[in-house]
């Protein structure tokens, strides 16, 4: 038990001498430079949000550099029955499939000198009790920067006409 004792104690010298002869002696700091702490940026007061207008619904506003058009197009996948769907939706009106009700805010597309891409505002209701929903913009060519997630369907947006 002994021998075990000084070998391991031996070790440890030998590894504490090794660091020391390995360390480096910090910098010094040059003359009259002071540290210190970091802060963050002041920050501009939040403008107030005007008061939505009870008559109509908020419509969203578009993505600067893109032109707006008058119907979404959506692909609409029922997952327990293999059932799909094309929808044509005009903006401000909704379509259903199956449970969903699926309500177009606003419908864009790029300017023809830019890559192709559409991009849609949904509001996906499901009426059901703990059903989940969506509300937001949706993109045909990223469909996973925002998903729909939902049990029984899936909606994805094919274009904007």
């Amino acid at each position: 038990m002994i021998p075990r004792l000084g070998l391991a104690l031996a070790f440890l010298l030998v590894a504490s001498a090794l660091s020391a002869q390995t360390l480096q002696p910090p910098v010094p700091m040059p003359p009259g430079l002071v540290l210190q702490p970091l802060r963050p940026p002041p920050q501009p007061a939040p403008a107030p949000a005007p008061a939505p207008s009870p008559a109509a619904p908020a419509q969203p506003a578009s993505p600067s550099g893109w032109d707006a058009r008058q119907t979404a197009d959506l692909q609409a996948l029922d997952k327990v029955d293999d059932r799909t769907a094309n929808l044509a939706v005009p903006v401000n009106q909704s379509g259903r499939f199956g449970h969903l009700e699926i309500s177009v805010r606003a419908c864009v597309v790029r300017p023809p000198d830019q890559p192709a891409d559409a991009a849609a505002y949904l509001d996906i209701v499901d009426p059901r009790p703990n059903a989940p929903g969506f509300h937001g913009w949706m993109l045909s060519n990223e469909p996973a920067a925002s998903i729909f997630q939902h049990p029984v369907y899936d909606v994805r947006l094919t274009g904007c006409h």
